[in-house]
């Protein structure tokens, strides 16, 4: 390259600077924004969650009426309006759910995403495609509906005992909704395998199911349990759904206990929209119980979010 070219090109360079310099600062503003709203959040939690609590209300500078950390961690009573807030009794709902959403959507979707994967010709991966994201883009309230009117009438056909609002009817529901999630992001996880671990399988007399099951599967373990933490995630912070499918009484159900599931209670999410449409005051007790359920339900998350990063890290494949 000439002395010539090389003055071009540094001129060229100079004149795409700008755009280029405006394109980074605003890919910066969007990713700042989103760290400045996620913390903005976090502080909001944490600053008034601590104002309930009366370990922490004097290092706010609160002195007004509190709860014990304590009780509140480990209360299994949550009755408003008796000044009892016992946690206990809002997680056991959450883990039942979402365990019961966990055991519908996990085979489910991983079986849908092997077919979508390795058995789908093209014409069918096109039309079972849309149609998952077509079910991933329903509101969530329409599915609570139907728990209400179909799924619950058929687990009464079955187990009589049950009530109208019920357990088993918002896990149905949750798990059918967190189904796309686990079909898609194994499915991609699946995808990414390369061509020549399968054709080597072939090679050796393998059928597609054992391909499918002992090599693309085991190969793409880390992005399917990756799909999974972050599907039980979608489901403990589930709202309208277990709104309306799951009652509006909270009770304390041992989630070893089967038969819990034939019961309603009432979930973190669900006990969050009972409280704004009560009539609480802002500042008083109950209302901050709400950032406090709030951030009870926010450390879970993270918590299974920190898992599937740490999951899909440790048995990560690099090809």
């Amino acid at each position: 390259m000439g002395t010539d070219d090389i003055s071009a090109e540094l001129t060229r360079n100079t004149k795409n600077a700008p755009p280029e310099l405006l394109t980074r600062v605003f890919f910066f503003i969007c990713a700042a924004l989103s760290v400045v709203t996620t913390a903005s959040i976090v502080v909001l939690l944490v600053s008034e969650a601590a104002k309930f609590f009366s370990v922490t209300a004097p290092l706010v500078g609160f002195a007004g009426e509190t709860v014990s950390m304590v009780d509140f961690l480990t209360g299994t009573t949550w009755q408003v309006g008796s000044g009892e807030y016992g946690v206990l009794a809002l997680v056991s709902a959450t883990i039942l759910i979402t365990v019961g959403a966990g055991v519908i959507s996990i085979p489910l979707g991983v079986a849908t995403a092997i077919y979508l994967s390795e058995y789908a010709s093209t014409r069918a991966r096109s039309i079972l495609k849309p149609a998952l994201e077509v079910l991933a883009g329903i509101p969530t309230v329409v599915y609570g509906f139907f728990a209400l009117i179909y799924i619950t009438p058929a687990i009464q056909t079955l187990l009589p005992d049950t009530g109208t609002f019920n357990l088993a009817a918002a896990s149905t529901v949750v798990g059918i909704m967190i189904i796309p999630m686990v079909a898609s992001i194994s499915e991609d996880a699946m995808s990414a395998v390369p061509d020549e671990l399968k054709q080597a399988g072939y090679g050796m007399g393998a059928t597609k199911f054992d391909v499918s099951t002992g090599i693309v599967v085991p190969a793409a373990l880390s992005g399917i349990f990756s799909s999974f933490i972050l599907a039980l995630s979608r489901a403990i912070g589930e709202t309208m759904a277990v709104t309306v499918a799951a009652g509006s009484q909270a009770n304390f159900l041992p989630p070893w206990d089967p038969t819990s599931y034939l019961e309603g209670a009432l979930p973190m999410t669900a006990a969050m929209i009972q409280l704004l449409l009560s009539d609480i005051t802002g500042g008083g007790l109950a209302y901050r119980s709400l950032f406090a359920i709030g951030l009870t339900l926010f450390v879970l998350t993270l918590t299974m979010n920190i898992i599937s990063d740490v999951i899909t890290q440790r048995y990560r494949e690099e090809y």
